[in-house]
């Protein structure tokens, strides 16, 4: 069987007595290599001086890679569907391995141009393809649970930059002796980051195999043991029709979901994106030193990643027992409350700012791992996963919004370094008006009327069609 036949969904039907629990993995091996691009502040300071370039010029690059995110899953939804997850990874592998190898080409030869169409581009529409490979799957194995399928592998995308972190520390303090991973203001050479690239390419590459060789998919008809399709449909918002992805973007419920989505990840990426001059502007003493160290605030940021990775399983497993709706209430109803103490009380204690920032991003993690099966309960399981590709395009827009909010409101307070709590509080508040707008449109997603619906004897040549 040559590599490209391996590759068809055919061929990645799973045989009999396959276990399920053998996908989760899959997927996390994929969605712990994609989850690297929340690490990209951890050589920006180095990419900066090797360029000679602005803090804006550097960190565009990581906008693009989230831009053709959203993009590429919306564009590539429907072929992920028609082609399985195995052929999808595979995709995503060569992207996302292509993409830093041409970045490190860019870099050595001090083209930025080449860093914005390998990492931001190409690498980009890894990770578009990649973050939704293994969703609809997931969701056809588990769909006695889908809260906690999808929460396991996207788990994962959180956890990307927990590991990726430190490990590119390490790397760069290898390659380049001069670099000091302890210190934060610390720069490594070029070519300790062409070295950083390539070796984080073919490491991800050889990862991202693993979950290839092991994803498969049910077999038709299959279902788990002791499962009746007519416990799930008996619930609120959960339909046993299918609604195609061209369907779906013409109801109302998959734009008030567009909405509802975009507002948490506004409100969740404008703190990560600010999170380590956050803490540290807060609790500044008099004479604008502060009492957080650069130290602190860097562990701070890990402490987020770990409420963020733990939010996505936590609360998508519980949306599973309470449901899809009550449990967004909780993340924008909630959110709007923590943003309030967050902009009135943040600055008692440190403890207390800790503590209200990783909730609000626990949230922020919750809501991504749930809106998989939000859409599974909507619009069934037949082309979830191009139906999830073009509802991340509001993750493309939030990931432009939340950062253009904070920094706009912080430009207009003062210079960094010197700003205090009280410089946030216009920010904070904006958020709350944000969370509002989502949580009302989030009461008002209904069922997904008949029309959009498929005919039963279609529905029933398409699972045929796609089985």
């Amino acid at each position: 069987m040559s590599l490209l036949t391996a590759l068809d969904r055919k061929n990645t039907i799973a045989p009999a007595g396959y276990s399920r629990w053998l996908i989760p993995p899959a997927a996390l091996a994929v969605h712990l290599c994609i989850g690297q691009v929340y690490a990209t502040s951890v050589y920006k300071n180095s990419f900066i001086k090797h360029f000679d370039a602005s803090q804006t010029s550097v960190g565009i690059i990581f906008s693009i890679a989230i831009v053709m995110l959203g993009l590429s899953a919306a564009i590539g939804g429907t072929w992920v569907e028609a082609n399985g997850p195995r052929k999808a990874m595979f995709v995503s592998a060569c992207f996302w391995a292509a993409g830093f190898l041409i970045g490190a080409l860019g870099i050595g030869t001090k083209q930025l141009w080449l860093v914005y169409l390998g990492y931001g581009v190409i690498g980009g529409i890894g990770l578009g393809i990649g973050y939704i490979s293994p969703v609809s799957t997931l969701i056809k194995w588990f769909p006695d649970r889908p809260g906690l399928a999808t929460g396991l592998a996207i788990m994962g995308f959180g956890g990307g930059a927990l590991i990726a972190s430190p490990a590119s520390r390490q790397l760069l303090s290898a390659y380049d002796p001069g670099y000091d991973p302890g210190v934060a203001t610390s720069v490594a050479d070029g070519r300790a980051l062409v070295m950083l690239f390539v070796t984080l390419g073919i490491a991800y590459f050889l990862i991202m195999m693993f979950g290839v060789a092991n994803i498969r998919v049910p077999a038709p008809g299959w279902r788990p043991d002791g499962w009746e399709p007519s416990s799930t449909a008996a619930k609120p918002l959960v339909t046993t029709a299918q609604v195609t992805a061209a369907n779906a973007i013409r109801t109302r419920s998959f734009w008030l979901l567009w909405i509802v989505l975009f507002c948490n990840v506004t409100a969740g990426i404008g703190i990560l994106e600010q999170a380590s001059p956050m803490i540290q502007d807060f609790f500044r003493e008099s004479g604008g030193v502060s009492g957080v160290s650069v130290a602190a605030a860097g562990g701070f940021v890990g402490v987020l990643s770990l409420f963020n990775m733990a939010g996505r399983f936590a609360w998508s497993s519980t949306s599973d027992l309470i449901g899809r709706k009550p449990i967004y209430l909780v993340y924008l109803g909630v959110g709007m409350v923590l943003y309030l103490l967050l902009a009135t009380v943040g600055d008692a204690a440190t403890v207390l700012f800790v503590l209200l920032a990783g909730v609000i991003l626990s949230f922020y993690g919750g809501g991504f791992a749930t809106v998989p099966a939000y859409l599974r309960d909507l619009f069934g399981t037949y082309q979830v996963g191009a139906i999830h590709g073009r509802l991340l395009t509001a993750w493309s827009a939030a990931g432009v919004a939340g950062p253009l909010i904070i920094n706009g409101f912080l430009d207009a307070e003062g210079k960094p370094g010197t700003l205090t709590s009280s410089a946030y509080q216009p920010a904070l508040f904006t958020m709350v008006g944000v969370l509002a707008v989502g949580f009302v449109a989030n009461l008002l997603i209904r069922p997904v009327p008949d029309r959009y619906h498929e005919p039963p004897a279609t529905e029933a040549a398409l699972k045929e069609a796609a089985a």
